[in-house]
């Protein structure tokens, strides 16, 4: 009965977002990205070589150890190439599961993240609270922002993307053009490279299920090839003169999501919460 009573909690005041500490036990993702939870995670220290988190009063720096050791060996590989100072934005909070806003995925620590917005300084504690985004895209326009990106945010994505604990990232589909449109070497990494509206002022990296964590669920993989073709192709919106008609919009109700998997249900009865 408690366990139907914890799920009953609206989503708009997500029941994990109660706890300040992670659960004790064994690291593991549990349930999908989009629908689980994490136990045993890890903070992301708030400052390390190379990166800082932005918006710590959140508490939602919070993540499968998979993910603290990539953003710590990202942000110090960034460090080397003098590709700028990180910025890390949401991880997960401290036992995974549903945000109250936001996000529908990072739900089992293993998607982060990243802005686009390259800083050669580390930012102060006041500026750290409220970073104002940097957008590499001009929507309306659907073209890239040439003032704002360049080769630093192309060689950090390329950088995230050939790491093969990376599943995928997801970036503007105006930045996925930029990125196609450039001669590399070695051009495989591409295929993670997902589009995805939304994205045009950081880009989002979701790990692989970690080895041996056998109740994460893995997302099918992405298709074949480097997605360049006619795939990003029908991201483009299309002129006026060939849009349908719009239909007339009835509001839907709104969703509740799935309860969690049992396993993650278990851990909204643990100790740790804000209020003691």
């Amino acid at each position: 009965m408690l366990l139907g009573m914890l799920w009953s909690v609206p989503v708009w005041s997500t029941p994990w977002e109660q706890f300040d500490s992670p659960s004790e036990g064994e690291s593991e993702s549990i349930g999908t990205y989009n629908n689980g939870c994490l136990v045993g995670g890890e903070s992301l220290p708030l400052a390390g070589k190379g990166y800082q988190v932005m918006r710590s009063y959140r508490g939602r720096y919070y993540g499968h150890p998979d993910m603290i050791q990539f953003l710590t060996d990202l942000s110090q590989q960034a460090n080397k190439l003098a590709l700028g100072q990180l910025l890390v934005g949401d991880i997960a909070m401290p036992r995974g599961g549903r945000f109250s806003s936001g996000h529908a995925s990072h739900q089992t620590g293993l998607d982060a993240d990243i802005w686009l917005k390259v800083v050669d300084q580390p930012l102060s504690e006041d500026e750290l609270i409220d970073v104002q985004p940097l957008p590499m895209v001009h929507l309306k326009q659907y073209k890239i922002n040439k003032k704002n990106w360049g080769e630093s945010q192309a060689l950090m994505i390329q950088l995230a993307a050939a790491d093969e604990r990376v599943a995928r990232i997801f970036v503007h589909p105006v930045i996925k053009e930029q990125l196609c449109a450039r001669e590399w070497t070695e051009r495989d990494w591409l295929r993670k490279v997902r589009p995805w509206w939304g994205h045009y002022y950081h880009f989002h990296v979701r790990l692989n299920c970690p080895a041996g964590d056998s109740s994460c669920k893995e997302q099918a993989a992405p298709p074949e090839g480097d997605g360049c073709g006619a795939e990003l192709a029908s991201w483009k919106p299309k002129p006026k003169s060939e849009q349908k008609p719009k239909k007339k919009v009835v509001k839907a109700k709104k969703k509740v999501p799935p309860p969690p998997p049992a396993q993650c249900l278990v851990l909204l009865e643990g100790s740790g919460k804000k209020d003691g």
